[in-house]
Parts: C-alpha cells; sequence; structure tokens
C-alpha cells in the first residue's frame, strides 16, 4: 500500500491519504444532504410527482425478473446528466462506484441497457412529468408571468455527418462505392497470384464497401427526399433522418436545435422541444401554441389579468408570418429584426461597433469588398429614371414588382456597360453574362400598408421597446449556459425526433429542478 505525505519538504503536516482506500459504514439517508441538488431530486420524486403513467410497463402478470422501480430510475437518470453523465455507460458506473449515486438509487445498479431504454421509451410521460414540475415551481412562486423568452441552442446529435446529403449526392456517393467493390474484384481477377492475407484483406474491405453501398440503397428506397422552404432538395442523413447539419461558432455539426420557452422571473423554463431539420422561424408558432397549452394547465389565478405578458425573441424568429400570428396571439412581442442593431443609436457613431463589423464582412466574403447596395445608385423619383455609381444610364424593368409583401420599382444595367465598367467588382459578385446589374426601390404607395416587420421595427425601435427587448438576453441566455456549460448537457445521445425530444425536455427538467434546490425542506 502506497501512503501520499505532499511535498512539503521539512514541514510537519498530516499526511493526504486521499489515494488510499478505506473500509467505512455508510449511511446511505446521510450522504443527500438538504439544499442539494440530489435531496430536491429526492423529495420531488418521492413526494410530488405522479408516476401511475409508467404502471402500465410492468404489468407482467408477475412474470419475468423484477424491474427497477420508475422512481428511482428516473432519479438516477436525471442526477446524471445533472453532472454531465449524458452517456447510459457513464450513469450505470457511477451507480456501482460512486457513493452519491448509491445513496439517491437505494444502492441498485441497473445495467447501461435498462437505462437507455427507459428513457428511449419514455417520450409519452416525459410531458406529464415536465408539468408537474412547473406545476411546483408556480407553487413556490417561481413564475412571475410578466415576460416570455424564446431562443435555440444547437446540439450535436448521435449521428454521422459523413452520411449526410441530398438524395441526388447519395446517389453519387453509392455509386462510387459500387466502383471500388468492383475494382478489387478486377484486381483479384488480373493477379491470381496475390498472398491470402492480402486476399483475406481485400474481402473484408469488398464487404465493408458493399454493405455502405445497401444501406444508400434502403434509405433511398424508404425515404422521401426533403425540400427547404423554397422547394429545392435539402440533406438528408441516413443514420438519423431527423437530424440536420447545422452552422455553429465552432463549425458545422450533425444535429438538433433545443428550443426552450421561459419566464425572467427565476428563468424557469416553460416549453421545451427539439427541431431537426425545421427552420428557426417554423419553430415560433408551434412552440407558442404548446405555451399556451402549459398555462392554461397552471393556475389560472395566477395569470396577470391587467396587461398582455410581454414576449421576446431575436432576429431568428422573425417573418411576416410569425409576427401575423404573434399580433394575434395575446402577448405583446418583441421580435428583432436583423437589422435591429444597426439602427440602434448607441451604435450609430461608435468606431469600435463599425470596425468589428467590417472585421466580420471581411470573414464573411474572405476578404472582398463591399458590394454597392440601392443607396449607392442615383434613383429620381420624380422621372423614373436611374443611375448607377459610374454614372451609366439604367432601363427600368419592372413596376411595382412585390417582394417580401413590399411593391418596387426595379432598374437593371446595360449589359454592354456594366461588362466593360470599372467599379463592376464592387458593384457584381460575378462577372455578367446575360443580364447587368439589378437594383429596386421601394414605391411610395408600398410604404402607405405597412407590414407586419415594418410595424414591429417601429414598436421595436421605440425607446420603450429597446428598453423591453434588452432585458430578453439576461432572461433566456443564462438558461442554455446553464444547460451546456455548467451541467454538461452540451449533447445528445439519443436519434430519431421522438428520442432527442425526450432528452432534451429532461435536460430542462434538471434545470428547473435545479431552481427548486432551496425551496424544498
Amino acid at each position: 500500500m502506497v501512503t501520499c505525505y505532499g511535498s512539503f519538504v521539512g514541514l510537519r503536516v498530516k499526511p493526504d491519504l486521499s489515494c488510499q482506500n478505506k473500509f467505512i459504514p455508510i449511511n446511505f439517508a446521510e450522504q443527500i444532504l438538504p439544499g442539494t441538488f440530489e435531496y430536491a431530486l429526492c423529495y420531488i420524486v418521492e413526494n410530488k410527482l405522479d408516476l401511475t403513467g409508467f404502471d402500465a410497463w410492468y404489468n407482467n402478470d408477475k412474470t419475468g425478473a423484477a424491474a427497477y422501480s420508475p422512481a428511482v430510475m428516473l432519479k438516477i437518470i436525471l442526477l446524471g446528466y445533472a453532472h454531465g453523465l449524458i452517456s447510459s455507460r457513464r450513469i450505470a458506473k457511477a451507480c456501482e462506484n460512486n457513493i452519491l449515486f448509491m445513496s439517491v438509487s437505494g444502492d441498485v445498479q441497473p445495467h447501461y441497457t435498462s437505462i437507455a431504454g427507459f428513457v428511449a421509451k419514455m417520450h409519452e410521460q416525459i410531458e406529464p412529468l415536465f408539468t408537474q414540475v412547473l406545476m411546483i415551481c408556480d407553487e413556490e412562486g417561481l413564475i412571475g408571468r410578466n415576460m416570455f423568452a424564446i431562443d435555440g441552442c444547437k446540439l450535436k446529435s448521435n449521428a454521422s455527418k459523413e452520411w449526410s446529403g441530398t438524395f441526388d449526392e447519395l446517389g453519387r456517393k453509392k455509386a462510387k462505392l459500387e466502383r471500388a467493390s468492383k475494382r478489387i474484384i478486377e484486381r483479384h481477377q488480373a493477379q491470381d497470384g496475390l498472398s491470402e492475407e492480402l486476399v483475406t484483406q481485400d474481402l473484408k474491405q469488398k464487404e465493408k464497401l458493399d454493405k455502405s453501398a445497401a444501406k444508400i440503397t434502403e434509405f433511398l428506397a424508404t425515404h422521401q427526399e426533403k425540400t427547404g422552404s423554397q422547394g429545392k432538395p435539402v440533406k438528408s442523413n441516413i443514420t438519423d433522418p431527423d437530424s440536420a447539419k447545422m452552422t455553429t461558432s465552432k463549425g458545422t455539426i450533425q444535429g438538433y436545435n433545443g428550443i426552450a420557452i421561459n419566464d425572467d422571473k427565476h428563468q424557469i423554463i416553460l416549453q421545451a422541444q427539439a427541431w431537426g431539420s425545421v427552420g428557426e422561424q417554423q419553430t415560433l408558432q408551434p412552440a407558442v401554441n404548446q405555451l399556451k397549452q402549459q398555462l392554461a394547465k397552471l393556475n389560472a389565478n395566477r395569470t396577470s389579468k391587467e396587461q398582455a405578458i410581454k414576449f421576446t425573441a431575436d432576429s431568428g424568429f422573425n417573418s411576416e408570418a410569425n409576427l401575423e400570428f404573434m399580433a394575434q396571439s395575446g402577448f405583446d412581442s418583441y421580435i428583432a429584426d436583423n437589422q435591429f442593431r444597426k439602427r440602434n443609436p448607441l451604435f450609430k457613431e461608435s468606431e469600435t461597433y463599425e470596425t468589428e463589423q467590417e472585421k466580420r464582412r471581411l470573414k464573411r466574403s474572405k476578404g472582398k469588398p463591399r458590394l454597392f447596395t440601392s443607396d449607392d445608385f442615383h434613383y429620381d423619383e420624380v422621372t423614373q429614371t436611374c443611375r448607377s455609381p459610374a454614372g451609366n444610364e439604367m432601363w427600368r424593368s419592372g413596376i411595382n414588382v412585390k417582394s417580401y409583401n413590399q411593391q418596387y420599382t426595379r432598374f437593371c444595367g446595360y449589359l454592354k456597360d456594366c461588362k466593360i465598367c470599372p467599379l463592376q467588382q464592387q458593384c457584381m459578385r460575378k462577372p455578367p453574362i446575360k443580364t447587368g446589374r439589378q437594383v429596386q426601390f421601394k414605391n411610395d404607395e408600398s410604404c402607405k400598408k405597412l407590414s407586419y416587420i415594418d410595424k414591429m421595427k417601429v414598436k421595436i425601435d421605440s425607446p420603450m421597446g429597446r428598453r423591453q427587448y434588452s432585458k430578453r438576453l439576461g432572461s433566456i441566455e443564462p438558461v442554455f449556459g446553464n444547460i451546456t456549460v455548467n451541467k454538461g448537457m452540451n449533447k445528445l445521445t439519443l436519434r430519431g425526433q421522438t428520442k432527442v425530444n425526450t432528452q432534451w425536455q429532461l435536460y430542462c427538467l434538471v434545470h428547473n429542478i435545479e431552481k427548486l434546490q432551496n425551496r424544498v425542506h
């Protein structure tokens, strides 16, 4: 046995025995201290939650081995998630070695397959459990109903990014695998003197290639190609068809977007759902509808009757359809557009902001100069004429052209002028081939008919609007920071929309229970 004494040479200090084993009697009940997450978890699961929804799982006429209690399974899974142990194997290992997990589980060591199976099939039970915890939060006065905020968090899924592509791309990949498999056979036919070891290695490689090609063939035959909002094909994933490729600050991932709506008083999450190949704009309306259903289940007497609840969202949720929906939702909504920051008077004369914006633009455009906008063209509304920044006349190609619920007058440069224009690189992304540079200007009559986007711009640019929207950042962003960074729940271990949605709601359930840890005794 090795004893650790530390590195205090010449000092009279007691030895550090942390690397030694010790047999001591353990009282499991004394390991769960009041005021901790595990104490709140055990108290809520054992005394507050109705777990009768799990009874149907164990109605097997007393045949077979006895099952683990759903209360125990739920406690160890949520405790594991709270400590960043999102793998079923790591949770099972903790139940064998960690005193805290032994205390919470009552010294039960379920197999990792039992833990994974419990999470995978509890999609029907997670919604009632989530609502019950919200009711406890409401009873403790943690839900203020003054302002709600929505946002999304992109999480990596248990899917291979290499198996993504449109049906056309997957078809080409399948043909490439088949050609590689065919070349192995042709090489064996041309070279009879290959060693047995090399033949065995090649046959294994051929089997792997054939298996991958068959996997693509089966996927193309059993699935329909997905299309985007503009009707164009989008990438599908073979290992998890419901997931999607997403761009994040740390690169491109194959994953899901975890959407959550929370209350600003104590950052309680009221609605949570994970989305794969659906754009962020498309998640707002179903999320708000789910929020209303959740609020209806809570204590109606606590709902504010004096004024509408404020609702905030960033520019990712801004669209004409969404703003029209929110105008009829009963919420006092503040949803920014992607030009909101530029219109802020605080940033108008800020050299630091302009410098950083230019750095980002150069990074996106790979160092290319800024292209001319419609403000750089000389438009005469009275004569309905337009000149380019180089002084060339342009011809009017359209009147009352509709775009984004607005009407525009469109002009187009002459091809012969654009081809020899000295400002071509600043004006067009690529050299002109068929047409010259096009530019459009908003009609006055179009301005009179304000769209919901225009109305929201006026509302959110007001001093009151900016003040209300500024509260969004401190309301919703810390929630995702707590879930992904503090708790380490930064990826998903399951596949499929239904299972992933269950796991995301469990992550949010951990966050809400943590808010209750100082409220339960």
